[in-house]
């Protein structure tokens, strides 16, 4: 008889165990999308908290040289259509007479910012020469947005303390090179991302070849699905 009000006993603080913890972790489900954020708090706010909370990692994908005329556009097509920002360093000499796409960019909520006017490596020219290619860039990019420019790249990311000085600039460079101009193949571009991505990382790439808009698209399915999420850099900075 002993024996019976013992195994009962058991069972019965088993089960109490059991709903303790079920209780537990439903309001522990509940309070994760809202926790530290006021009960009329926006859903864009409680997605942030949410992916702080759980860990999310983030990369900032960017694209040097356009914008280019056919390229371009897909490429923020297939950004649009993932809900992803990116930040584009735009070439000045290309931006003339595709300013509808610079618009484009900025609508969608991509960071506009400068690559100078012409590729030149801004550390072997003189510092005089290296500014007017940096602000005849942020004027043009300036009267089609609105917007001044912010974030500078230089080409070759060759860059001086001089030049720092003068610009007044944030300047961005990257850690990690896809040689998408070298390779042109969206494959080796994929296995190069996915193999070597890491949480902070700043990835270059350029938006005037058709494998590496194909190639930054796949990456960005592929990753977002490992818990990966996509800001611009200033968002990256600021973090």
């Amino acid at each position: 008889m002993k024996m019976r009000w013992k195994v009962a006993l058991f069972l019965a603080v088993f089960i109490l165990d059991v709903l303790c913890m079920r209780a537990m972790y439903e309001s522990y489900s509940k309070t994760k999308d809202t926790l530290f954020l006021p009960a009329d708090a926006g859903g864009d706010a409680r997605e942030d908290v949410k992916n702080q909370f759980s860990g999310s990692r983030q990369i900032a994908l960017t694209f040097d040289d356009g914008p280019h005329s056919v390229y371009t556009p897909r490429l923020l097509d297939g950004l649009r259509q993932r809900g992803v920002h990116a930040t584009f360093f735009l070439l000045g000499e290309n931006v003339e007479g595709k300013e509808d796409i610079v618009k484009q960019m900025q609508e969608d909520g991509h960071l506009i910012g400068n690559h100078g006017y012409s590729h030149v490596q801004m550390s072997k020219e003189s510092v005089n020469t290296a500014c007017e290619q940096i602000e005849k860039n942020n004027e043009q990019i300036e009267k089609i947005t609105g917007v001044r420019p912010q974030y500078l790249r230089p080409p070759y990311g060759a860059w001086t303390d001089e030049l720092e000085c003068t610009t007044n600039m944030t300047v961005v460079l990257w850690n990690k090179d896809t040689l998408d101009w070298k390779t042109q193949s969206s494959k080796k571009v994929v296995r190069n991302i996915i193999k070597h991505v890491e949480p902070g990382d700043v990835i270059l790439m350029h938006d005037v070849y058709p494998t590496s808009v194909e190639a930054a698209l796949e990456v960005i399915d592929i990753l977002t699905k490992q818990g990966y999420s996509f800001v611009t850099v200033d968002e990256l900075l600021i973090d």
